[in-house]
């Protein structure tokens, strides 16, 4: 493979459906701006992965659309109510030719060097995924350029990609595990290192700012 041709796939639900179990970690007003404040960080630490070269956004969001104009990722419109999977399998599809990591827009700590020591560490395999820091859902899901993604995000996931056949990557990759569904979990990504977004957004929130 050559260093940079990974193209990555991020599908984002509309908000009023999106993070619900995260709700309470900020006033409810500001909870879709938290959204989308830990979708710009996941995407700007994409971005700056040496060994991604392009971004796909999924959505029908236009809050988000807007938010990510400036960023350097590339919009494709979802089809509402077919689930996050299928998102994944659309933007995937217009990768065609190139290998396609599929990220979750809730890595608000991630860090470019954990991305591209995960996607090298698939290197001598053709599909494979990276558990949550829980163990039992799935922060990345990779495939070789050809090989069908066939994500299985949902509930147990971690799981149902190892019975799908791909290779569960383990590594010291923290902020990559590190994905954020509850207040908790925003804590821990806190304890890691917030991306600017969601750094600015938290800390202006707590201090009355926001």
């Amino acid at each position: 493979m050559r260093r940079t041709e990974w193209v990555a796939v991020m599908p984002v639900k509309r908000l009023a459906m999106a993070k619900t179990r995260l709700r309470g970690a900020v006033p409810a007003a500001d909870h879709a701006r938290l959204v989308v404040a830990m979708a710009k960080d996941t995407l700007t630490a994409v971005l700056a992965c040496p060994i991604v070269h392009h971004a796909l956004i999924v959505t029908d969001e236009p809050t988000m659309v807007a938010a990510i104009a400036d960023l350097g990722a590339q919009h494709v419109p979802d089809r509402p109510d077919t689930g996050l999977n299928a998102a994944l399998e659309r933007g995937a599809a217009l990768a065609a030719g190139s290998p396609v990591v599929a990220l979750t827009a809730d890595l608000p700590a991630l860090r470019p060097q954990d991305l591209a020591a995960a996607l090298t560490a698939l290197s001598y395999h053709p599909r494979g995924y990276v558990p949550d820091a829980a163990g039992t859902g799935t922060a990345m899901l990779a495939a070789a350029a050809g090989v069908a993604l066939d994500p299985r995000f949902g509930p147990g996931s971690a799981r149902a990609h190892a019975a799908s056949g791909a290779v569960r990557l383990d590594g010291d990759w923290p902020s990559l595990r590190q994905d954020v569904d509850t207040p908790a979990d925003l804590a821990a990504a806190a304890d890691l290192g917030l991306g600017r977004y969601t750094a600015e957004f938290v800390g202006a929130t707590r201090y009355g700012g926001a």
